[in-house]
């Protein structure tokens, strides 16, 4: 059976209408499950695409709904089995092949997703979203060298709202002499992430170094190395340039490969941020100093699969000698105003008015753990040690095994198990904090000896 091209979706009340009359179309049942999905039900969608399958076994759209859905709620393994019957039953179809590499991407399965994507691209060379795809998954193998041009396809995708400046872009030609403007997109966790690149754009012989900056970040990247003026995002008219590049492709660029990582770049904490960060932080009683923080940006797409609840970090706050400081900002802030009174937890979040006074608690404190964030990037940066909690695929710097980036040699990484669970993340995380505070504990007891 072939798959036909989308029809107007009718109503949920004229499916059920159809289907009192006949209770036993395929169709109709599919349908069913699709707006039940969409209301959220999505128990009761499954049902009903398996109700649709007993009816018409060879039905690729059906079989297509299913693993989506089955994605979409962790089941990997039973999406990648559905994806492939509908690959079987339409195997031209560009949709059905599409599915499967979202499943076996969701699984982590990046070479067998890599083969399915370059038949994705043969048969529609003119897609990017393929190769913006090709390029996640080249990037997670550390094929820095073809995922990052695969990267550069980001600019011809519909859903790309970053302002397209006027003018050449920088395509790695000698610098002599040009003014270059640098400008931004994607998140702060990118931005500093990247920023490792902005002072090393002076030994391409470039004469002015203009950035583009969010006003969140200016007084932490005010002396950087290298850069001769910051502007505001998208700020209007820009200044004159000869050329300009997006902080992400530089990269590719300077030729990055997994090996070739540059080290973070050298941030600035001003004095006035360091003399906040230690009224904040109080006198040092000896014991551990640990950051929290449990979610990123709701903003982000997905933010959802890579947070989790500050619930999940209480178990931290029983282990001796370990007090905690919570650096979370914005809606999941909320959730310190659930605990119950005196739970050992300061809420730094409502002191902290920029990443310059964050990265000054930062600084001070032993050791930050995390969800993937953009504190992540600030910790990495600033060579503070970082334990980040992340999720069964990651974001590409991480990879998919190791417990080490070489983007942050001060980050060591927990990693979900394909069964996408928290809980054996935080067990390891606790036993290793708990190792960790008993060794400062016995270091600070071990007498000095005489010189």
């Amino acid at each position: 059976m072939t798959m036909q091209p989308p029809q107007p979706q009718p109503t949920l009340a004229e499916v059920k209408r159809f289907l009192a009359e006949h209770p036993g179309d395929s169709d109709g049942l599919n349908s069913l499950g699709v707006l039940l999905n969409q209301e959220g039900e999505r128990e009761a969608a499954i049902l009903h695409y398996r109700r649709a399958l007993a009816a018409a076994p060879d039905h690729a759209v059906v079989w297509n709904n299913l693993a989506l859905i089955s994605t979409a709620t962790g089941r990997h393994v039973r999406a990648i089995a559905c994806a492939r019957v509908a690959v079987a039953l339409a195997p031209d179809h560009p949709t059905a092949c599409l599915n499967l590499s979202a499943a076996l991407y969701k699984s982590g399965d990046f070479a067998t997703d890599l083969t399915v994507l370059e038949r994705l691209v043969r048969l529609q060379p003119d897609n990017p979203s393929l190769a913006w795809g090709r390029a996640q998954v080249r990037l997670h193998q550390g094929d820095y060298a073809q995922g990052f041009a695969d990267y550069e396809t980001r600019y011809w995708l519909r859903e790309y709202h970053y302002r397209i400046h006027q003018g050449p872009r920088w395509a790695g030609e000698p610098l002599d002499g040009r003014f270059v403007m640098v400008t931004l997109e994607q998140g702060f966790g990118d931005t500093l992430l990247m920023a490792r690149y902005l002072p090393m754009l002076k030994a391409r012989g470039v004469r002015r170094v203009i950035v583009e900056l969010r006003d969140e970040l200016r007084r932490l990247f005010a002396a950087m190395e290298g850069v001769d003026a910051f502007i505001a995002k998208d700020a209007a008219p820009t200044p004159i340039y000869h050329v300009h590049t997006s902080i992400m492709s530089l990269p590719l660029r300077f030729g990055t490969t997994i090996d070739s990582v540059p080290p973070p770049v050298r941030l600035t904490v001003p004095d006035e941020a360091r003399a906040k960060a230690a009224r904040l932080l109080g006198a040092d009683g000896g014991g551990l100093k640990v950051g929290i923080v449990w979610s990123g940006s709701d903003a982000f797409a997905d933010n959802a699969i890579r947070a989790t609840s500050l619930k999940r970090f209480l178990r931290f706050a029983r282990i001796p000698e370990v007090c905690l400081y919570s650096l979370q900002k914005g809606p999941p802030e909320e959730e310190l105003s659930a605990l119950p009174s005196g739970t050992p937890i300061t809420a730094l979040g409502p002191e902290l008015e920029d990443f310059a006074d964050t990265a000054a608690v930062v600084e001070q404190l032993d050791l930050v753990i995390m969800t993937d964030s953009s504190v992540a990037h600030l910790a990495g940066s600033l060579g503070t040690p970082v334990w980040t909690l992340i999720q069964h695929v990651p974001y590409w710097i991480y990879g998919m095994s190791g417990a080490t980036t070489p983007w942050y040699p001060s980050m060591r990484l927990y990693r979900q198990g394909p069964e996408e669970d928290w809980e054996p993340v935080f067990d390891a995380v606790e036993r290793d904090l708990h190792a960790l505070a008993e060794r400062r504990a016995a270091d600070l007891l071990e007498p000095c000896s005489n010189p």
